[in-house]
């Protein structure tokens, strides 16, 4: 990690107050690790957690226990990090109402910065290993949309605020700051407060985000590795925005972000073909009579009681969505 950071310093500028983050698993971490990252500089330890319960745990083959977690927690904030984010999962297998509520009351009693509130996607058409999860185990949508509420509920009366449709952050995160202000940004890897118009994603299989659009390196190590050592470029694919892909890309993630987007800020960006995703948006709200949004002459928003949604009603706004049956998971 080290090397690997040294490399990266003498490749790029990187500022004095740059945020560097490490997701880590309590399970691959020791003393000589925690040193390391301290070493690199590290800002922000991002810990997946999952749920505490061991009947969860042992169905989704995450077995970490809340000591081991507490303890990742207070070795980097004794090395000097100044902000730690956990990701909690609901709707897993087996997971009731209560058992989420003690997992929270734990995640809580840990003071962590940031909490992501994720819905478990069953995919065991793109993820083998999850056939071996019986359908039966799962909560049913009713169940999944309780758990999210409750967890949501107690973050809340913690005194974490919501962030988009996932996030929660206490008051003076950085997050939290750019959702009242206005200036929270959603890339595909999540919540963020960088403006940046470029993500570069390095090794293999790694994702970049360009302003003319996506590109995917090599995802075989091996190949990967052999492109790099002949100094070839190691990107395997990539996708091309049109002016309409960049046009839905904003609509979207302004949901994501804001809940609704305002007609004339679309206009001044993209000009003339704002007007058709407007159009959507007014024939959408329209059609509606579930009261989960509303649209007038300045902008289309979601309701409180649409928010939870936000994620469905953003797909509308998506021309490449397929329905077919089993290629998506459950939105909420």
């Amino acid at each position: 990690m080290i090397d690997l950071m040294d490399c990266l310093r003498r490749a790029f500028n990187v500022s004095a107050d740059a945020e560097i983050s490490v997701e880590m698993d309590p399970n691959d971490l020791d003393e000589a690790r925690y040193d390391g990252l301290a070493a690199i500089g590290l800002t922000r330890a991002s810990l997946g957690v999952q749920d505490f319960n061991p009947v969860v745990q042992k169905a989704i083959n995450r077995i970490q226990t809340f000591e081991q977690t507490r303890s990742v927690v207070e070795a980097v904030r004794a090395r000097g990090v100044q902000s730690v984010n956990c990701d909690v999962l609901y709707g897993l297998p087996h997971q009731t109402l209560a058992s989420l509520e003690r997992t929270m009351t734990d995640i809580i009693s840990l003071d962590p910065d940031r909490i992501a509130l994720f819905g478990y996607a069953h995919v065991p058409w793109m993820k083998k290993h999850q056939t071996m999860i019986s359908d039966a185990a799962l909560p049913g949508v009713s169940e999944r949309y309780a758990q999210m509420a409750k967890a949501a509920d107690m973050l809340i009366a913690a005194g974490y605020e919501p962030i988009g449709i996932d996030h929660f952050a206490k008051p003076g995160d950085a997050l939290a700051v750019a959702a009242r202000n206005g200036t929270l940004r959603r890339n595909f890897q999540g919540y963020t407060n960088d403006a940046a118009d470029a993500l570069i994603g390095m090794g293999a299989s790694s994702i970049g985000q360009l302003p003319q659009g996506y590109v995917q390196n090599m995802p075989a190590t091996g190949e990967y590795q052999r492109m790099v050592d002949g100094e070839r470029l190691a990107a395997l694919r990539g996708i091309a925005l049109s002016d309409d892909d960049r046009l839905r890309a904003r609509v979207i993630e302004r949901i994501m972000c804001e809940f609704g987007f305002d007609f004339e800020l679309l206009r001044r960006a993209f000009g003339e073909i704002a007007e058709t995703v407007i159009g959507e948006a007014r024939q959408y709200a329209r059609l509606n009579t579930d009261g989960i949004c509303g649209c007038d002459v300045h902008g289309f928003w979601l309701t409180d009681s649409g928010k939870p949604f936000a994620r469905s009603v953003a797909a509308v706004f998506y021309r490449y969505l397929q329905s077919g049956v089993g290629r998506h998971s459950i939105a909420v």
